[in-house]
């Protein structure tokens, strides 16, 4: 060996690295997550198609209120 040591820090750190960083706006995220609940409805995963619906349903709202907020300013 060349002495290259593979540990699990050393994984870590790499996983660390190449971690997806998820931003966006609310309609991006609400989008995102409507999407997620329909595949697992259309998969049969009830549980997670309803968490992923009410999350995508709040940043609706979110998005909405600042929506409106901002044209008033």
């Amino acid at each position: 060996m060349s002495g290259l040591s593979v540990g699990p820090s050393t994984v870590l750190w790499s996983i660390a690295e190449n971690a997806v960083v998820m931003q966006g706006s609310f309609i991006e995220l609400a989008i995102l997550f409507a999407i997620l609940a329909i595949v697992a409805a259309a998969l049969g995963a009830g549980g997670v198609a309803g968490i992923s619906m009410n999350i995508a349903k709040w940043f609706i709202i979110a998005f909405v209120i600042l929506a409106i907020i901002t044209a008033l300013l």
